[in-house]
């Protein structure tokens, strides 16, 4: 499965949950947090692509916390076999 995280649509953190759940189809108790997305993503076990794509507009809006973001997707990635992380810009893809 392939999942897009868009950049552009996380302008706020509210945004950047809001997105996340909907994207991911995280469950109703996910609790709109880093270590809440951390377990939901590390009890995946259908393999994931997550693509990251204009992540770079996310960090002008959201700054240290885009930064948050990416470190807990990576975290998690690297205790998850099934998730794979991968960074594309619009000129890429």
């Amino acid at each position: 499965m392939v999942i897009y995280l868009d950049g552009t649509e996380m302008r706020s953190r509210k945004e950047a949950h809001d997105h996340l759940k909907q994207q991911l189809a995280l469950p109703d108790y996910y609790g709109r947090n880093l270590d809440a997305l951390y377990d939901c993503l590390t009890e995946r076990s259908e393999p994931t692509e997550l693509v990251l794509v204009n992540f770079e507009l996310c960090r002008e809006t959201l700054g240290k916390y885009a930064d948050a973001l990416l470190s807990t997707l990576y975290h998690a990635a690297l205790h998850s076999p099934a998730l794979e992380i991968r960074e594309i810009s619009a000129e890429t893809e």
